[in-house]
């Protein structure tokens, strides 16, 4: 298969086109900016105080420590090992049963899946930046919230907010990883954090704000006798972590030999994990202090959160601030799709960073400019992320677990570690995480999405 598929001969120390990440701090805000995004916001909370409060938090704690630990890890090892992202690491696992050309054509349902998701997400990035214009200009406080937001979702109703977002997220990439992707992060991401917990420190001081954190923290353990429960908390853990079969592979393809993967694995599902709670920290005890019935989706954030934010002291500020810290999760989870699909377009059409970069920007701008509508875009992201992205994670997991054997990898993810891995890792890679994503996928079709 050529050098390219020698994960420890030439490749092995050769840099990447791209660079690479020069810190380890900056490849871990990177990962937690990829996974950090709507999701946090505007369904864990919800999630959260629905299925048990407290209660929930047990069986999402497992599975965000078992998805971060084995799914992570793979998509970053085989994307290191390979030295190249999405479709040249499934030509370089299915090449090890001599079925390189299989595995090329495979890897393009991921990658497919990330373009998908990038060209929904923009538009939904794209009305969140609106919504911080509109703080700024204090608009989306003195109009019904919800005339502010369907003004932003008909047909080709958000359209400078698009072109904003698509523009925003080239130009980022257009550096480069270590000057582009990670500088942003390491400035993007630590303002996020520190304005949620501004948020949430200041919510915490609302005449009865003690209702939202008995919504979020008060244990009803019963269910945890109920399977739903357990399926959302599934749902909510794995797609959280952005596990696509894609999108980390990508930054894996970036990382130093000397990186402990199974540690960064980690570190990004523990952050993570801190984002979604700083957000049901920020949100509901707000959401029941001003007497609104909690929810969850596009409403909570673009309409109930407006509506509170008119009734605050300060408000307007406040939901600066909030608006501010959702585009930047927005704009780093974007920036992640895109890279997925540059790099790999770069390596495999032998195209130049610059033009690859375009070329899926104009690319995710002239579908999405016909899905602005929100039952276009919701029904266009409804099917990526059922039947799509959780397929394109099945396909990951298989071909890095089964195809190309826990062996190899376990070889890649040795590297940069004082320790040998635990004798217990590979069979719960192989018999654990591998069923559970062909669960998570089978499920989500049947719920009609869990995550």
């Amino acid at each position: 298969m050529g050098d390219a598929f020698k994960g420890d001969g030439a490749q092995k120390h050769k840099g990447h086109q791209n660079g690479g990440f020069k810190t380890s701090l900056g490849f871990i805000l990177a990962c937690v900016g990829s996974a950090v995004g709507m999701g946090n916001i505007w369904m864990f909370p919800y999630r959260v105080g629905q299925y048990g409060g407290a209660a929930f938090l047990v069986p999402y704690a497992i599975f965000i420590t078992l998805f971060g630990l084995v799914g992570l890890s793979a998509e970053f090892a085989i994307g290191r090992r390979a030295r190249t992202g999405t479709l040249g690491s499934y030509e370089y696992c299915w090449a090890s049963r001599g079925k390189g050309k299989l595995g090329y054509a495979l890897g393009w349902i991921p990658l497919l899946g990330s373009l998908g998701i990038a060209i929904g997400y923009a538009i939904i990035v794209g009305w969140v930046v609106r919504a911080l214009f509109g703080s700024l200009t204090n608009s989306i406080l003195t109009t019904d919230a919800a005339v502010y937001f369907s003004q932003a979702t008909g047909e080709f109703g958000s359209i400078p907010w698009h072109v904003i977002v698509v523009v925003l997220a080239m130009a980022i990439l257009m550096f480069g990883v270590s000057s582009g992707i990670e500088k942003i992060n390491k400035v993007l991401m630590p303002s996020f954090f520190v304005l949620f917990a501004i948020l949430a420190i200041r919510v915490a001081f609302l005449p009865g704000a003690a209702e939202g954190y008995k919504f979020l923290f008060v244990p009803k353990w019963e269910y945890l006798l109920k399977v739903d429960t357990w399926v959302m908390a599934m749902g909510q853990a794995f797609f959280s972590l952005s596990i696509t079969g894609s999108g980390m592979i990508v930054y894996g393809t970036y990382l130093k030999k000397d990186e402990d993967i199974p540690r960064s694995s980690i570190q990004t599902a523990v952050f993570d994990t801190l984002a979604a709670m700083l957000a049901a920290l920020a949100i509901m005890p707000a959401v029941f202090a001003f007497g609104i019935q909690p929810n969850a989706g596009p409403p909570l954030m673009f309409i109930t959160l407006p509506n509170i934010f008119r009734q605050m002291p300060m408000g307007q500020l406040f939901s600066i601030l909030f608006f501010i810290s959702v585009a930047f999760a927005g704009i780093t989870s974007l920036v992640n799709m895109f890279e997925a699909v540059c790099e790999s377009w770069q390596n495999r059409f032998k195209l130049s960073r610059k033009t690859a970069v375009l070329l899926c920007g104009l690319i995710t701008l002239g579908v999405g400019l016909f899905l602005e509508a929100e039952p276009k875009v919701g029904s266009w992201m409804d099917f990526v992320t059922i039947i799509v992205v959780p397929f394109g994670a099945v396909l990951g997991a298989f071909s890095i677990y089964y195809v190309l054997g826990f062996d190899k990898i376990r070889e890649e993810m040795e590297l940069g570690r004082r320790k040998k891995l635990s004798p217990y890792f590979g069979p719960l890679a192989k018999y654990v995480y591998v069923p559970l994503a062909v669960i998570v996928f089978v499920l989500g079709i049947l719920y009609g999405g869990i995550g």
